[in-house]
């Protein structure tokens, strides 16, 4: 017999009582969903414009939410697109290449209040940011959320072939940032 799904009690209560549902939705996957975009955008705030705007196409959207998957798979799946959004936004508006950007962020990363790794934390997070988009989606999503590859599969729409080779040349990628500097 199959575990209980978690969200079945915010589906329900989705079902009588909208704000309350949705509040729970807020207060259960907040800062998960913080964190997910954050690994994405890297700056606090464009993290929080991300999580803001996630919640807000997800009240718009959720009489269209479908129980065929989770809450947390769609919610993921909104705040992965919104996460792009502010990248794609940044680089149109930035006069700056792609390389300078990742410098940008890595700098970001150094003096940041919010980061406080240490130094292998600094390392790994500089060498996640030198994956193409892509890949550092796939990697954070698989080894800071612990997702599994079908749930990816739903939220970014891509094969869990393609998305187990995307982690695979990800890992082996980082592995030789982290050995090679």
């Amino acid at each position: 017999m199959a575990g209980r799904n978690p969200d079945n009690d915010i589906t329900e209560l989705l079902k009588a009582d909208i704000n309350k549902g949705f509040s729970l939705v807020v207060e259960r996957y907040s800062s998960k969903l913080y964190w997910h975009i954050r690994r994405i955008v890297i700056l606090h705030e464009d993290a929080d414009d991300a999580l803001q705007n996630t919640f807000i196409n997800a009240w718009r959207n959720i009489g269209n939410f479908r129980s065929e998957s989770s809450i947390y798979t769609w919610l993921y799946a909104i705040a992965v697109n919104e996460s792009l959004a502010i990248i794609n936004k940044r680089k149109k508006n930035s006069a700056t290449s792609l390389d300078d950007l990742e410098g940008y962020f890595a700098n970001s990363l150094e003096g940041n209040t919010w980061f406080d790794g240490d130094e292998a934390q600094r390392r790994l997070q500089n060498a996640i940011l030198q994956l193409p988009e892509k890949q550092r989606i796939v990697f954070n999503m698989k080894y800071f959320d612990d997702m599994t590859y079908e749930e990816m599969s739903k939220i970014l729409d891509t094969s869990v072939g393609a998305l187990k080779a995307s982690y695979h040349h990800a890992v082996k990628k980082i592995e030789n940032i982290l050995v090679n500097g």
